[in-house]
């Protein structure tokens, strides 16, 4: 291949297409699945991510065609992404990862000393996923509707440079195979953790509660910069000893695994235990979060250490070097390797899945309950032992760098630049702060903002919030900032285009299903209530907000328990709410208004809706009586609801009614 400097920006976009077409794949099959809380057949999606062993054979040879039918499979399906309902998308997004997979190792295996531009090329491309992340306000801005002309930008953008580039046949020797399927398992590894977290930076401040602009700036800085001085290596750099690299590896291992272990929640294990109060992260909590962003970039070098055992050996070719007809590899133990490292994938996704949908999947998922920092540690380490393994005895870096003009230096600067703008907070809606005298207050449960027929409806749902305007907003089943979701974070984009405050509520960690408060006046104390409970986690998200001198105490309920853990709910609520003023508490209650649970709390705080209509069916005939409710806003007893109103789906665009409610209030 001609122009080495070109194989950046190549390996770049397919790492980000890579990322972006699993994470679609993932998604897709969570919500066709797990997310009905059930699997089915529609679950062997994964195999897609075992697709690349069908091309391995063709390798040999690697004729030219199969390069070009790759890249236009992969253009073509990851182009179309943003315009397919669920399923087709599964389908598209599967044939775009296989493609992905499958061009990756075939330019690896065929193109001598390619490693540094491919390691490089990693950390530009999760520059460029922080950047479109960023841009999005949460979620991958080229994988939106409006946004899709992106991704079909930088898929004519990677068929020119390949053109350009001209892929050639290479006539160097390769390496012996006894650490090719070692190191094949290390890429996957790398790949699955940059996937997990890296390339989304919202997730890292959802895990920690981070600030999330000073967290993308920093990962899209290190990614950049990492880039540059991978393909322009300085000295000390060229010779950078194993042990260095392994030390660099255990430090990583235990600031990630740290991070996470820092915001672990200690669940009341029974029924009499009390409530678990979490307030605000404490500085100490931050640390091992500020040692795992100065040292995640451990895992471009882990890739160009594996690299090097895949890759022929010879000389980079000079610019006048001849080319020959067609790329040449030889994929003896490369075999082995994809298998493990789609296994290893497959595997990993579930840990990670299951650690919140511990309750649903019997007998299969209760053990990984509490266990969201396993997959993280197993990734780390096992990168880190892979890397021992493959290094021992050798020269670490042995490879050249394939120099870059310094004018490649505008391209990483400016994409830093945009990052930082678009990660920059949006400024909040301006509210008046006296003379108020009522709020409006709605709960949303938004199945992580898909509808009843499992597409996603996160502009259907931002449009509805906009026309009721309500001055609280609570959001059940918010909780996307996670794989399952494709690390979109839809709490983030609500708060950004409505100019609201936001709390995240419990984080990912703690296997919640997401609680969160936005509102058009600031938050203040801010805390998340963890109460027992024996199949989903149940994490209130609470609150308080001043107006006129008054302070509103808001909780957002989403409990799913059996009976004796709902009574424990009822109670804990209950309790909280009792020496508040004023006292707003809304929600997917899970809760009929036979159940006793339910009666617990109407005894002791008011219905908006049966208030107002003690029939429990409205004026406009909307009938929400017995199986027809389970989302409400209950209030305390010198609050007073006016117009208390559901939607229903369809029209909600979720699988639940949409509740609000203007309050008025008497002054204590």
């Amino acid at each position: 291949m001609k122009k080495p400097p070109l194989l950046v920006p190549i390996f770049a976009i397919l790492f980000l297409f890579t990322l972006q077409s699993a994470g679609t794949l993932v998604e897709s099959i969570y919500i066709l699945n797990l997310m009905n809380s059930s699997l089915d057949a529609r679950a062997l999606g994964v195999l897609f991510f075992f697709t690349p062993l069908l091309a391995l054979p063709f390798f040999k040879g690697a004729r030219r065609s199969l390069l070009w039918v790759l890249v236009g499979l992969l253009v073509l399906s990851r182009g179309l992404l943003p315009y397919l309902i669920t399923a087709d998308r599964m389908i598209a997004a599967g044939i775009a990862t296989g493609a992905a997979f499958s061009l990756l190792f075939l330019l690896i295996c065929s193109l001598p000393h390619v490693g540094r531009c491919a390691a490089s090329g990693l950390a530009l491309g999760v520059g460029l996923s922080a950047l479109l992340r960023a841009a999005g306000e949460g979620i991958e801005y080229s994988l939106l509707p409006e946004g899709g002309w992106a991704g079909w930008l930088l898929g004519l953008l990677l068929l020119a440079l390949l053109f350009v580039a001209k892929p050639g046949r290479s006539s160097a020797p390769q390496p012996k195979g006894e650490h090719k399927t070692l190191a094949m398992l290390g890429i996957y590894l790398i790949l699955t953790l940059v996937y997990f977290a890296f390339s989304a930076p919202a997730v890292i401040a959802r895990w920690t509660e981070g600030n999330y602009t000073l967290i993308t700036a920093a990962v899209s800085l290190f990614s950049l910069g990492a880039a540059w001085l991978i393909a322009n290596p300085p000295k000390l750099m060229a010779r950078l000893p194993l042990r260095i690299i392994l030390l660099w590896n255990v430090l990583f291992t235990l600031s990630l695994s740290g991070t996470l272990l820092a915001h672990r929640i200690s669940f009341p294990p029974a029924a009499d235990s009390p409530a678990v109060a979490v307030w605000a992260p404490t500085w100490l909590q931050h640390v091992p979060l500020g040692l795992m962003l100065l040292l995640f970039p451990v895992l471009y070098v882990d890739l160009l250490l594996f690299l090097q055992h895949l890759q022929p050996h010879a000389p980079i070719p000079g610019p006048k070097a001849k080319r020959s007809p067609a790329p040449e590899a030889r994929p003896g133990g490369i075999g082995p390797g994809m298998l493990a490292g789609s296994f290893a994938l497959v595997l990993l996704v579930f840990v990670n899945i299951f650690s919140n949908v511990w309750g649903y999947i019997e007998p299969v998922s209760p053990p990984f309950r509490n266990t969201f920092w396993l997959a993280f540690f197993l990734l780390s380490a096992g990168i880190s032992l892979l890397a021992w393994l493959v290094g021992r005895g050798k020269q670490a870096l042995r490879e050249p760098g394939a120099p870059l003009p310094w004018a490649g230096l505008a391209v990483p600067a400016v994409i830093f630049l945009a990052t930082v703008f678009f990660a920059l907070p949006s400024a909040h809606i301006e509210t008046a702060d006296s003379g108020v005298t009522s709020l409006r207050a709605m709960t949303f449960n938004t199945q992580q903002s898909n509808d009843d027929f499992g597409e996603k409806s996160v502009q259907a749902q931002l449009e509805l919030i906009r026309q009721v305007s309500p001055d609280i907003l609570a959001l059940q089943e918010s909780d996307s900032a996670r794989i399952s979701l494709n690390n979109n974070d839809y709490v983030r984009y609500f708060a950004e285009k409505l100019g609201y405050y936001s709390y995240y509520g419990p984080t990912p960690g703690t296997g919640t299903f997401g609680t969160a408060i936005l509102s058009k006046y600031p938050l203040h104390n801010t805390r998340s209530v963890f109460i027992y409970s024996d199949k989903d986690e149940t994490g209130v998200a609470e609150a308080e907000i001043e107006v006129n001198g008054m302070r509103f105490t808001l909780y957002n309920v989403h409990p799913d328990s059996s009976d004796q853990a709902m009574l424990v709910f009822a109670r804990t609520l209950v309790d909280r709410a009792a020496d508040k003023a004023y006292a707003i508490a809304l929600g997917d209650y899970n809760l009929r208004d036979y159940e006793e649970a339910y009666q617990l709390v109407d005894s002791h705080l008011v219905n908006a809706w049966v208030s107002v209509y003690p029939s429990e069916i409205g004026p406009d005939g909307t009938d929400m009586s017995g199986e027809n409710r389970i989302d409400h806003i209950f209030l305390s007893g010198n609050l007073q609801a006016v117009d208390p109103t559901y939607i229903l789906p369809p029209e909600s665009a979720t699988d639940h009614p949409v509740h609000w409610t203007d309050i008025v209030w008497e002054e204590r």
